[in-house]
Order: C-alpha cells, then sequence, then structure tokens
C-alpha cells in the first residue's frame, strides 16, 4: 500500500507572521527563535536554529462528530510558503522521533494506535493503509503528545 504524508495548508498561518507579540498572545500564539528538535507541521522539516517559527494551537482531527477532536501545538517556519508531500517514504522529520500512530476510520473514530520509532514506522503504516476501515493516519511525536503529520493512501 502507498502512502502520502502532507504538511499544513501554510495559508492557515501566515497572518499570524504579520501580528506583534500582544496580539499573538491574545490568539495563543508565540513568535519563537527556533533551536534544535522545533518540526514544522507545513515543511515537514526541523527549523533551522536562529530561525523564528510561530507557535500555536492548530484543530488536527476537526470530525464535528468524533469524540476524538483534537487541537494541539504546532511550530510554523516564518518562510514556510508550500505544504510538504512526501510519497511513500517517512521523511527524516518523522524518522528520527519516537512516533504515537493513530488510526482512524472516516468518521474520526481511532481503531487503532502504537508506540514506533519513526525509522520503524514504514511497515506499520502500509499495513495499517491496507486495512478498508482505516481512513487516515495521524502521527504524533510520543514524549510531547504533538501532531506531527497526517498520513493518507496515495
Amino acid at each position: 500500500m502507498t502512502y502520502r504524508i502532507t504538511g499544513l495548508d501554510p495559508a492557515l498561518f501566515q497572518d499570524l507572521f504579520a501580528l506583534d507579540d500582544a496580539a499573538l498572545a491574545a490568539r495563543g500564539a508565540q513568535r519563537l527563535i527556533a533551536e534544535d528538535g522545533f518540526p514544522c507541521r507545513v515543511t515537514l522539516e526541523d527549523a533551522v536554529p536562529g530561525e523564528r517559527v510561530i507557535l500555536t494551537s492548530h484543530p488536527h482531527m476537526d470530525v464535528a462528530a468524533s469524540p476524538y477532536r483534537a487541537s494541539g501545538p504546532v511550530f510554523v517556519r516564518e518562510g514556510a510558503v508550500a505544504a510538504a508531500v512526501i510519497d511513500d517514504t517517512v521523511p527524516p522529520y518523522l524518522a528520527t522521533r519516537l512516533l504515537s500512530l493513530r488510526a482512524y476510520d472516516a468518521d474520526g473514530i481511532m481503531v487503532d494506535a502504537e508506540v514506533v520509532p519513526g525509522a520503524e514506522a514504514d511497515p506499520l503504516i502500509r499495513a495499517w493503509l491496507a486495512r478498508a476501515e482505516i481512513a487516515l493516519l495521524h502521527a504524533h511525536f510520543a514524549r510531547r503528545g504533538c501532531f506531527g503529520a497526517r498520513i493518507e493512501r496515495s
């Protein structure tokens, strides 16, 4: 089973970069200078240390009727202008981290979950997406619990 990992649409976050710190705080967001390990959810790469990023909350599971509706913190690089699209491979952004993979059906109900080293995630992703009842996967960073990326059949 082939798959695609996609970054978030940068248009969702672009207006945040024009706001001052007080306006960001009013929205529950912060402007930060990246250090090691600031993963951008648009480019699906770690921000370069010294790069400006916004830390904000994003609704990553936004199915209204699902009890698994959820949002959480995401980093977005200031220069992120296009969502990454990665086919049939686990990128270093995910491969270098411990992941919590979560499988959802078309109604946003979790049907399976597993913690796996990112470098070992590929076989599990393929096996889960071969199951008819699974519509999509989410990769979360297991240590911090943050949403990392959406994974779907390609």
